[in-house]
């Protein structure tokens, strides 16, 4: 048995990735423990999973629910620059009370979200394996890659690199603050500084649960890197109430702008009057933005629900129209549903670009949306049969990527031989 400790945000899609991998984990007979700070308690005491929080004072229960709640009236670059700049406070937590928390725990190998770069550090620090998770797009850079906050198509050409290049130095600029924490304690531990954000991941394994088919054609991935599919599962996630009864029968559209970005009550609103007219039903997930009651009649009528059971929803669906997070993607991916994505930011963009590169939905920028436009997309997704045809072909290739159990599999060998693990 290895005790194995877990590191990611305790935002709810960090945790619906993370926490799956830990019941794997035990399953399989090892003890996991999740470190972090006490907005993830209870979500991981409830999927059987131990917790220790770390930074009580200086992140105390609710704080992550304030850092959402300001986010989610953010976008494009802006809300990057804030997203980055919350990451570091957490990560100067992690790096200054994880070691000395995981030592007395007898933490003996550690799984890290991307989103989480400290993580690496603190298991050299310690002296043991660590393995990357990639809960949302790839944080790995690629020069042929566009990066992340952009909705820029895949272009290998000169000039396409050029501008990759100059993308991912606006992103270096705003993540500098982070670059120089970690290396402040890599070189107070006497550790090799970073000099690439690509040396903060696993040089054993690195998993995204990513099907390869909906990633562009990278260059630069390192062999040990792994498309494992998603990690989806019930574990963790509340199971709200639904009216299924008022179901028409009609196809399906489900509009869900996540639970951070959801604050845009005017997108769905509009997303209401671009439905009008549509032979469809639309049921509306606030994400706990507001409670349905609290506004005013959407037009056409919708289903307006705080929160909908996305999994079991989404067996119902025709069409999805989403923020583009990474989890409900996956999730429609999953149910060979096709989509219309309004990215508003950080990766959400990169996520909707690779929606329409794999042909499974459409795209449009939160700033870009205006009702006519919207309802084209909607009916030309509905209508043009490709899109459920390249839904249905994502859908494949997620059941041959292995998910869980392939990416627990990578984590064991991992651990038990010491060596990386190599995609075939």
């Amino acid at each position: 048995m290895t005790h194995y400790g877990l590191i990611c945000p305790a935002s709810t899609g960090h945790l619906n990735t993370m926490l799956p991998l830990g019941k794997e984990l035990q399953r399989r007979g090892h003890r996991v423990t999740l470190f972090g700070i006490l907005d993830a308690e209870s979500k991981t005491l409830e999927s059987g999973l131990e917790f220790k929080g770390i930074g009580e004072s200086d992140f105390p229960k609710g704080t992550m629910a304030e850092i959402l709640a300001q986010l989610g009236k953010l976008s494009g670059l802006e809300a990057v620059r804030y997203t980055i700049n919350a990451l570091k406070d957490g990560a100067g937590v992690v790096l200054r009370d994880a070691p000395q928390a995981m030592k007395e725990a007898g933490i003996e190998a550690l799984l890290v979200d991307q989103a989480s770069p400290e993580g690496g550090t603190v298991a050299d620090f310690l002296g043991i394996p660590f393995i990357s998770v990639c809960s949302a797009l790839v944080l790995n850079r690629d020069e042929t890659i566009p990066p992340r906050f952009t909705t820029w198509k895949y272009n290998p050409s000169w000039w396409g690199r050029l501008r990759n290049r100059i993308g991912y130095q606006i992103l270096e600029q705003l993540a500098k603050p982070m670059t120089q924490l970690i290396n402040e304690y890599r070189q107070q531990w006497n550790l090799p500084s970073h000099s690439n954000p690509n040396e903060r991941y696993s040089p054993l394994a690195q998993i995204s649960q990513e099907p390869a088919e909906l990633e562009f054609p990278w260059e630069q991935l390192p062999p040990w890197f792994h498309f494992t599919g998603p990690y989806h599962s019930t574990v963790g996630r509340d199971l709200p109430d639904f009216p299924y009864e008022k179901l028409t029968g009609q196809p399906l559209i489900y509009a869900s702008m996540g639970t951070v970005q959801n604050r845009l009550i005017g997108v769905f609103q509009q997303i209401a009057e671009a439905c009008v007219g549509l032979d469809v039903q639309l049921v509306i997930s606030l994400g706990g933005s507001a409670k349905p009651e609290s506004l005013p009649a959407f037009a056409g009528s919708p289903l307006v629900v705080e929160y909908a059971p996305q999994l079991e929803l989404l067996q119902k669906v025709t069409l999805t129209i989403t923020h583009g997070g990474m989890n409900t993607t996956l999730e429609c991916l999953n149910n060979a549903v096709p989509m219309v994505v309004i990215p508003i930011t950080n990766d959400q963009p990169g996520i909707a670009a690779r929606v329409v590169w794999a042909g499974c939905g459409e795209a449009i920028p939160i700033k870009q949306v205006k009702v006519p436009k919207l309802r084209t997309a909607i009916q030309k997704v509905l209508i043009e049969d490709s899109y459920k045809q390249n839904a249905l072909r994502l859908q494949e290739a997620i059941k041959q990527a292995g998910g869980v159990s392939r990416a627990i599999d990578i984590v064991e060998q991992v651990v038990s031989t010491g060596k990386p693990v190599l995609s075939s």
